[in-house]
């Protein structure tokens, strides 16, 4: 829960339904996807949080971190081919960002947040076995649902269309 100097770029590999996506270095990228489209990856990544970062500081928000997941079309020469990189899957929703307030932010001590990091807590509270599917209580939906309008609010300036 410390601000890094500068954002950093954390590649994974995509895993199969239900597995960990596996962390890899920038080595194991340029290896699979070809040194020039690991570099404009990377950069494009990092224009990304760059770009939500500020937006979301200008209302008040921390983005801790965030997860995006990158393309190319098929038939189109494939990860070391011309193809255009799409950002694809869900990006920076609260499901795959972390979202601080700036206000009540303190290095090295956990956030308050607006993100599935509630959710988190309380599986971790009552020892959920990461396995074994269960339905979540009313009032944890509720308190989720509640933070998720909240960051949007703050970063659209509108309320949700739910």
């Amino acid at each position: 829960c410390e601000k890094l100097p500068a954002p950093i770029f954390t590649p994974s590999t995509k895993a199969a339904l239900g597995e960990h996506d596996e962390n890899i270095d920038r080595a194991r990228v340029a290896e699979t996807i070809g040194a020039p489209r690991a570099e404009e990856l990377e950069a494009a990544a990092l224009k990304v949080y760059a770009c939500a970062a500020a937006l979301a500081a200008e209302r008040g928000v921390l983005v801790a971190d965030t997860k995006m997941e990158f393309g190319v079309p098929l038939n189109t020469g494939g990860a070391k081919g011309s193809a255009a990189l799409i950002l694809g899957d869900e990006v920076l929703t609260p499901d795959c960002s972390r979202y601080w307030p700036v206000d009540g932010y303190e290095a090295g001590k956990d956030q308050k947040s607006f993100d599935k990091q509630y959710v988190r807590d309380y599986l971790k509270e009552i020892g959920f076995d990461k396995k074994t599917p269960i339905e979540l209580p009313a009032e944890v939906i509720e308190a989720t649902l509640g933070k998720y309008k909240a960051i949007f609010e703050l970063l659209t300036g509108r309320q949700p269309k739910l």
